[in-house]
């Protein structure tokens, strides 16, 4: 089942996604999902991020190439860092590049977990139950300040830099999917899921022994190797096998 939300004139809703329609839901998609008879065209509706989390979650050096291209060997246990929820955007909006603060700001196309229930301490073997779905997920860094700061939040926290979408897969399985990045149509990034260092269930395994999980939270599971700069103008592309294309413009930030 693949979740939107989306607008419609002045209204915005959940749907699901059936071909080239989208079936609206009743309040929101955790628990039971109840249709409220209202279809609209796909192209006739605006897709938006899929869900606004209270937090995001990030996983950092998650395969062991995009490590060793960061001048790191691969880490024993997950890093983990965060974003704030004023990063995420939807699909098709555009990337602010804040040219006055930073001079390098990279890609970094990731598998993006959305949790679907209240949770912590979760056991590996039951994270399947906290899962809702998964979405595709642009890890935007302003790599300067990464570097300069040595931590991460002014960096990965900058508004829009956490773009997500199309929509919820709620059917994929996430041990081995093939994701890709592009720039204007130039592949950059080409991998697979199983080449994770830890995997979806070891994350929220880990992530929920240190905070409570809500419903929407986003986990973001890490990048693979072939991180590299944008530029004003250019059109990123993060797709994911079973799930779909996330596509977005980098603009000059006002």
């Amino acid at each position: 089942m693949r979740i939107a939300r989306f607008s419609i004139g002045d209204e915005v809703a959940f749907g699901v996604v059936e071909g080239d329609t989208v079936a609206a839901i009743a309040a929101h998609p955790f628990g039971e999902i109840r249709f409220t008879g209202a279809r609209f065209p796909l192209e006739k509706v605006r897709l938006l991020a899929p869900i606004l989390p209270s937090k995001v979650v990030a996983i950092g050096k998650n395969y062991a190439e995009h490590a060793r291209e960061m001048g790191s060997e691969p880490p024993a246990e997950p890093v983990i860092f965060s974003k704030p929820s004023t990063a995420v955007i939807g699909p098709g909006e555009a990337i602010a590049y804040p040219q006055k603060l930073t001079q390098r700001v990279d890609y970094e196309g990731e598998l993006a977990v959305v949790i679907g229930r209240m949770c912590r301490e979760v056991p590996a073997s039951r994270v399947p139950e906290v899962i809702l779905g998964y979405t595709c997920a642009n890890d935007v860094t302003a790599r300067d300040l990464q570097q300069r700061d040595g931590q991460w939040t002014r960096a990965k926290g900058f508004d829009t830099f956490c773009p997500l979408g199309p929509w919820i897969e709620t059917r994929a399985d996430p041990s081995d999917l093939a994701i890709t990045t592009t720039v204007n149509g130039e592949v950059r990034q080409s991998a697979r899921t199983s080449q994770l260092m830890h995997d979806v269930p070891a994350l929220i395994e880990y992530v929920s022994q240190v905070m409570t999980l809500l419903p929407g939270d986003i986990i973001l599971t890490g990048t693979p190797a072939g991180v590299g700069p944008l530029e004003i103008g250019d059109e990123v592309s993060v797709t994911i096998e079973s799930i779909g294309t996330l596509t977005n413009r980098v603009a000059a930030r006002d």
